[in-house]
């Protein structure tokens, strides 16, 4: 028995596609309707869902806070290595630490040194902004620790009269003048840090009088592991009496986002299998009329020696090809459709790859499913039945 090359095979499954080409296109489309709506509704449920967890994260649903116990007498001291001491715990990912240097900070020396505009002077270390997700509004972040420089908090700035560091204003810390580097944006989940003069570490101990050890230490950690960091704080901090260490509850912020991150699976991919069921059978359709339509050439290839075998692998490869056509068509008009859809709604775009890669797979396997019965019976004709249709 002769066999197909593969070349042989593919140049026959596609005749019936290069022959009625209106038919074709208008049968992929069914597909491509199929497979583009199997990418939209998981693409932009997945995008959407990754806008909202970051606006979640923004809330601070990885961040911890650490802090003494407040005492009346002999208060707590966090040890001064305290930042170093919390990067050892496997899933933080980020520390960071404050200090109350207890100097008061003036406009300018012309006022009385015991003006009180309640606002905290703080040592910090230089990645703050990076653990609290701050931004600097105007400057920059201490570009030298050392340097007898400071950043005003979003609420700090608005007491001292300082909005901008374009003339590089300073303000009076202790009794000795700082320069404005920056300015922070609005930060309403550190409000204390907000209304603060942040001063750089080195510079406090320096032109300050600071002592190098932390009041709050921030910790970034992985949000799976979230609890688990919350609970060794204490006597990573304090091993002797860990109770002595206060740290803050995970943000509620926690729940709703776990809760969010397996909403709506179910639901779309539920409507993308109707979708692609309607093109399948479409497919189908256009397969059981092409062999009621080429009997006669399907008679004149039997009578020439082509065998059972070679009809039904040609009818079944076409079938193939259109639905794999299709997929790849609706594979590109759903990714373009997501990411349209995004980019109006300033989300991040966000297709899952293996809805691209399940997309095209799934249209070849409706091909071979709904192929499947129109090659076999176009395989069953005889010559003479095919000839004299």
């Amino acid at each position: 028995m002769t066999r197909l090359s593969p070349a042989d095979l593919l140049s026959l499954g596609s005749l019936g596609i290069r022959t009625r080409r209106l038919r074709a296109a208008l049968s992929a489309l069914g597909i491509a309707l199929g497979i583009a709506t199997v990418v939209v509704v998981t693409g932009i449920p997945a995008s959407s869902q990754h806008a909202l967890l970051d606006e979640l994260t923004a809330l601070g649903t990885n961040l911890l806070r650490a802090q003494p116990a407040p005492r009346q007498e002999d208060p707590v001291l966090l040890p001064e290595a305290s930042v170093a001491m919390v990067r050892r715990i496997a899933p933080v990912t980020a520390a960071a630490a404050v200090a109350n240097t207890h100097v008061r900070v003036r406009r300018n020396d012309l006022l009385d040194p015991g003006h009180s505009s309640d606002i905290t002077v703080l040592a910090t270390t230089p990645n703050l902004l990076e653990t609290v997700n701050g931004r600097v509004q105007s400057g920059e972040f201490l570009p030298r620790p050392d340097f007898p420089s400071v950043v005003l908090g979003h609420v700090a700035a608005a007491r001292l009269g300082i909005q901008d560091v374009g003339e590089q204003p300073a303000v009076f810390v202790g009794d000795r003048w700082f320069t404005v580097v920056g300015v922070l944006d609005p930060m309403p989940l550190a409000p204390d840090i907000e209304r603060s003069v942040l001063v750089g570490w080195e510079a406090a101990r320096t032109s300050l009088g600071f002592d190098g050890h932390p009041t709050v230490v921030y910790v970034k950690a992985h949000e799976e592991s979230i609890e688990d960091v919350r609970a060794v704080l204490p006597a990573t901090l304090h091993g002797e009496i860990p109770g002595l260490v206060q740290v803050s509850r995970p943000s509620d912020a926690l729940a709703a986002k776990r809760a969010t991150q397996n909403s709506y699976t179910a639901l779309f991919l539920g409507l993308a299998g109707v979708a692609l069921l309607v093109g399948g059978v479409g497919v189908a359709n256009t397969m059981v009329i092409s062999v009621l339509e080429r009997r006669s050439e399907i008679g004149l290839r039997r009578a020439l020696g082509a065998t059972r075998g070679h009809i039904r692998a040609q009818f079944l490869t076409e079938a193939v090809l259109l639905s794999g056509l299709g997929g790849l068509a609706g594979t590109v008009l759903g990714a373009a459709g997501v990411a349209g859809y995004s980019a109006l709604h300033r989300w991040p775009l966000v297709i899952p790859l293996p809805v691209l890669v399940s997309g095209v797979l799934a249209a070849f396997v409706v091909g071979a499913t709904a192929g499947l019965y129109p090659s076999i019976r176009a395989a069953r004709l005889t010559p003479t039945r095919a000839l004299s249709a």
